[in-house]
């Protein structure tokens, strides 16, 4: 494939995308969108919105999704490290209920493609991270769901240091487990 480089993974509809970086003694060059590619690598959306947060070490953001309005994303991180996860929440899925996480950089300018039926999050792991994504619905106030993000049932395997103080907005402390959905 011409600019971009896809690796599926095992969770069928996760993609993990890594742009061309052209480099030289300014710095680099990144295309980090292009509709061509994206659409040769069998992501054919139209993206509606965008996004951008920034946090501190140990800031988990997620697990979320929208209920009614489901939202496929492609994310990135433009400043520090993220260990970003999906978790399959697609009802009669062979997968139901796995979960995949990609280490996301400025450095390794690797981007994941998460679509619709996925629960998202991420943790950061550097000092600070400026994360980006793109979003194929809108945001709807009042349609948000979530997981919490240490859901024995799921079982992630978040890079927590002993050192590391977590932080969760108040949100994010009160979703139950993924049995939950199924009530």
């Amino acid at each position: 494939m011409g600019k971009i480089q896809v690796e599926d993974c095992e969770i069928e509809g996760l993609k993990i995308i890594t742009p061309n970086v052209i480099g030289d003694a300014r710095g680099y060059f990144v295309e980090t969108y292009n509709a061509r590619d994206m659409k040769e690598a069998g992501i054919d959306r139209v993206f509606v919105q965008d996004n951008q947060s920034a946090s501190k070490r140990g800031v988990i953001r997620g697990l979320h999704f929208q209920i009614n309005h489901p939202q496929a994303k492609l994310v990135r991180v433009i400043k520090g490290e993220v260990f970003d996860v999906a978790v399959d929440l697609r009802k009669g899925s062979a997968t139901y209920g796995k979960w995949k996480g990609v280490l996301l950089s400025a450095e390794n300018h690797k981007q994941f493609y998460i679509p619709e039926g996925f629960a998202h999050g991420f943790l950061v792991v550097s000092d600070y991270a400026e994360f980006c994504y793109k979003c194929t619905d809108f945001y709807h106030p009042g349609d948000e769901g979530g997981i919490m993000y240490n859901d024995p049932e799921v079982g992630v395997e978040w890079p927590i240091a002993d050192d590391m103080e977590l932080v969760f907005s108040e949100r994010d402390t009160k979703w139950g487990s993924i049995l939950d959905l199924n009530k």
